[in-house]
């Protein structure tokens, strides 16, 4: 798992996967990743959903099988949403994160005890996911959206991202 070819330091992901079940859960744990940090809308719970799919609550059991520490780091002002999503997989939350600003991630990773040399942040966003760890010093996985349900501001974010990722593959018309 190394970065991605193209885009620049900022945009650029550590890995790329369609979706979170796809992430080898061994392979973090070799890479040294202790803390998997993790975007709420269109990376764990689609956006045309209430709840995350079974393939995800099933990834996150494998993953703290395998002593791995989650939690969620959402944009989302909905913090009920957020909430309920936390709960429901069992981890930890921060919402209104405000990405790409590394702050909330830091908070995480602080609240979490895990420095951020051994984290990880799996997102379907380039200028909001990626950036973030970047800036924060985490890696970034990014993810395709699990939908095409979005909100109109962040439409508009998809048409540029392509370019941005510098990933011939990014796929984020794909649901």
């Amino acid at each position: 798992m190394s970065a991605e070819r193209g885009g620049t330091p900022l945009t650029r992901p550590w890995a790329r996967y369609h979706a979170v079940p796809d992430i080898p859960v061994g392979r973090l744990v070799d890479e040294g990743v202790r803390l998997v940090l993790l975007d709420r809308d269109n990376t764990c719970v689609p956006g045309d959903a209430e709840h995350a799919p079974a393939e995800v609550a099933a990834w996150f059991d494998r993953a703290r099988a395998a002593g791995l520490a989650l939690c969620l780091v959402s944009n989302n002002f909905h913090g009920t949403r957020v909430a309920a999503s936390a709960a429901e997989l069992g981890v930890p939350k921060v919402d209104h994160a405000m990405k790409p600003a590394p702050f909330a991630l830091w908070a995480a990773c602080g609240a979490m005890g895990v420095p951020v040399e051994q984290t990880v942040l799996v997102g379907d966003q380039v200028f909001t996911d990626v950036m973030a760890a970047n800036l924060a010093g985490v890696r970034p996985i990014l993810v395709d959206p699990q939908s095409t349900e979005e909100l109109w501001y962040t439409r508009v974010f998809r048409l540029f991202e392509r370019a941005a990722s510098g990933d011939p593959a990014y796929t984020a018309d794909r649901p």
